[in-house]
């Protein structure tokens, strides 16, 4: 049996790309992907076994997970902010009963063969509520601090937190004895993610990657945001590989963990834009309900105690990332955006 056979729920995604790609090949690792549809056919070479299913429903959980007898979880299926506002209570469902499914699956298969499993979990900014009033003044927020999301998606995110914190702490306390809890749970705060592979959908930080992917493709971009509005950020490879980093970890002093590369304003990334892409066509108009949302997630995150218990170390500032990974990924994928061909996709 591998050293490592790992589930990875939400497979079909951005995060669960770059997840399949990094950890295949690897020795003592085996795969397992989990998505609501078929993942990509070259991802399909990648993995040992592929499943299509729904993690609401717990018997094909469980199938899956006893099948190949899964010691490690990545758990990256979710509904995310925007789409969970449009169907909050669907996004209860997925993000929460699908949660606890996995959790409580694996905690009976943990204590079946008296060994816990390792259960990475993202997170989000999005459990964080400031005074929007206060939001621009307020130091970068450690991991305890402003817990007050007033979306369905942060709130959803914030109490499987707490979920994962009682089975990697606390399941059965009274009753278990010196028998170690099941789950090792180990969840990351992320910021904005931007990839320059893919245009993600229903995320409400994703104004920055559309600014970015319509540029290149040489297309006006409208964003539903001020120019003022700041969050933290990071890059889709830094996002790979700070959850590798965490999850490859020895004992950690805590469960939650922030991480971000560097904080920046819509109005700045839309200045970075058009210095590798001139004729950008970038305007801003804001949606209010959108921008109500945003004004409360911080705009910035301290991420010490990462930088502390597992080494996490930002790769990119801005202008870095700008040059070394978004505008050399969008174009290869697009090409020059001033060609007719280059318009094509």
């Amino acid at each position: 049996m591998a050293d490592r056979t790992i589930l990875i729920t939400g497979a079909a995604g951005e995060i669960g790309h770059g997840l399949i790609q990094a950890l295949s090949g690897q020795d003592g690792v085996r795969l397992i992907a989990m998505d609501l549809r078929d993942i990509p056919k070259s991802l399909q070479r990648c993995v040992d076994a592929s499943h299509q299913g729904d993690i609401c429903d717990r018997a094909f959980v469980e199938h899956v997970i006893s099948l190949h007898r899964v010691n490690e979880v990545m758990h990256l299926a979710a509904l995310l902010s925007t789409s969970a506002e449009r169907a909050p209570e669907q996004a209860h469902e997925v993000n929460v009963q699908g949660t606890f499914n996995l959790l409580r699956t694996a905690a009976e298969q943990a204590q079946s063969y008296d060994a816990p499993i390792r259960f990475i979990f993202p997170s989000t900014i999005a459990i964080y509520g400031v005074d929007p009033r206060e939001k621009t003044t307020l130091p970068p927020l450690r991991e305890f601090q402003a817990l007050r999301p007033i979306t369905m998606y942060g709130a959803n995110k914030l109490y499987c937190e707490a979920m994962g914190r009682y089975y990697g702490r606390y399941y059965r306390s009274i009753t278990r004895g010196d028998r170690q809890a099941p789950i090792d749970f180990r969840c990351l705060r992320l910021p904005g993610i931007i990839s320059a592979d893919t245009v993600p959908v229903g995320g409400t930080s994703d104004y920055v990657p559309e600014m970015i992917h319509a540029s290149a493709r040489g297309e006006a971009c409208t964003c539903f945001v001020r120019e003022d509005t700041s969050l933290p950020w990071m890059m889709m490879p830094e996002c790979v590989q700070a959850i590798l980093q965490l999850a490859e970890a020895p004992v950690l002093s805590r469960c939650v963990y922030n991480v971000a590369s560097f904080s920046a304003t819509a109005g700045t990334f839309a200045e970075a834009v058009r210095k590798h892409f001139p004729a950008a066509e970038i305007t801003f108009e804001t949606h209010e309900a959108r921008q109500a949302l945003v004004d409360t997630w911080p705009a910035d995150v301290d991420c010490l105690r990462a930088r502390e218990d597992w080494g996490y170390t930002p790769r990119w500032t801005l202008d870095e990332a700008m040059r070394e990974y978004i505008v050399p990924t969008v174009r290869a994928r697009y090409g020059d955006p001033r060609s007719t061909e280059g318009n094509a996709l």
